[in-house]
């Protein structure tokens, strides 16, 4: 469960998928009202909660709510921007024990401070990342590649190593929120696949040399496709079992094993789809919402293989993918379940027969825009 305790934030960043920004949001869920919906979500067996925000530290009650949680026994995460966590902050973040801290960096000080729209904000949260890994609180760095930022991957990942953090999470961007506005800066297919080149090279010899490193990449289930090829290329040997464990994760789990709650208790898919409401936790509890199938993108979602169309229809790939991420398909055509055009792979290697698609005329194209932010 990823769990947008509070919708404000101290930063208005360009890529945010809730349009958040440093006022007062009214309608939140209250202390009691959010650790009754923390009760249903053990009964129902979640596993975890990542408490996001906006800034979830911006949030007075966020130690009460996580001691909570740790008491139910949730693994717990905090997804933050970092530019709050001094180092008394850290020290409550430390005690909390809280199971992982996420802290998202978009480059270097100039890249990181114009996503941010705060100057400065990226030497906060280099000190942020200091202070917890000196009270050994496990920290990972957190990356959505642009066409904007790309040119800076390689010299985070050194950061990731010089500063003991011990996890990388590479994201894709997403069309959700800012992210939807920006969307036409997104990563071409080929800086796509040399980033993620990039992150194997580095992923493997960190574990030749025995590193307790992570790497994780997320929002484009291409990768566990690419990285399937990746592994045919360099160890042939290992194919087929790295096959099975593919396809035994599941791909996109969006609406499945990954949920999402908002500030004002609405439950969706997963963090991109705050455009679509499965419910309220204040009118039905989480675990009835989950179950009911009587909405048309919830029941798609858990078809398997998904009623996807056009060329993820005849990708030779499905079961490791299932359809990659919805809510790019939505936000382009308005149809769920037509191709992603964030799949970076070519028609040769996902076994599929090449198709000549007819131009969007600018009218048709300004009219599905307008109809996305209506």
């Amino acid at each position: 469960m990823i769990w947008n305790l509070i919708r404000r934030c101290n930063l208005t960043c360009k890529h945010c998928y809730s349009f958040s920004a440093d006022h007062e949001y009214t309608g939140g869920l209250s202390t009691d009202e959010v650790r009754a919906v923390m009760d249903d979500l053990r009964g129902f067996g979640v596993p975890a909660l990542i408490l996001s925000g906006g800034e979830p530290l911006l949030r007075p009650d966020l130690f009460k709510i996580h001691d909570y949680a740790r008491k139910l026994g949730f693994y717990t995460g905090l997804s933050t921007n970092g530019t709050l966590i001094d180092e008394a902050t850290a020290q409550r973040v430390a005690e909390s024990k809280f199971d992982y801290v996420g802290i998202s960096l978009d480059g270097l000080s100039i890249i990181h401070d114009k996503f941010r729209r705060m100057n400065g904000a990226f030497d906060k949260s280099l000190a942020a990342i200091r202070h917890l890994v000196r009270l050994n609180v496990k920290v990972g760095l957190r990356y959505t590649m642009t066409s904007l930022n790309a040119e800076d991957f390689p010299a985070l990942l050194q950061l990731m190593r010089h500063e003991g953090a011990q996890k990388f999470y590479f994201s894709h961007l997403n069309y959700a929120g800012r992210g939807n506005v920006h969307r036409a800066k997104d990563a071409n297919h080929l800086a796509t696949r040399q980033a993620l080149d990039l992150l194997f090279d580095h992923a493997w010899q960190s574990a030749r040399d025995g590193r307790a490193e992570e790497f994780v990449s997320g929002n484009n289930d291409a990768d566990g496709v690419y990285l399937l090829l990746w592994v045919q290329r360099h160890m042939p040997q290992w194919a087929g079992e790295l096959h099975k464990r593919l396809v035994s994760w599941g791909g996109n789990a969006s609406g499945q094993m990954v949920a999402n709650i908002d500030n004002l208790g609405n439950v969706h898919p997963d963090t991109m789809w705050w455009h679509h409401d499965l419910g309220n936790v204040r009118v039905r509890p989480f675990s009835h919402i989950w179950k009911d199938m009587g909405d048309p993108l919830m029941a798609g979602l858990n078809q398997r293989p998904r009623p996807v169309q056009g060329r993820c229809a005849e990708c030779g790939y499905l079961d490791i993918c299932n359809g990659n991420t919805r809510v790019r398909a939505q936000q382009i055509t308005g149809n769920p379940w037509s191709d992603d055009p964030g799949c970076y792979l070519s028609d040769d290697e996902i076994g599929v027969s090449p198709r000549i698609t007819a131009p969007v005329s600018p009218a048709t194209r300004n009219r599905t825009i307008a109809i996305h932010h209506a």
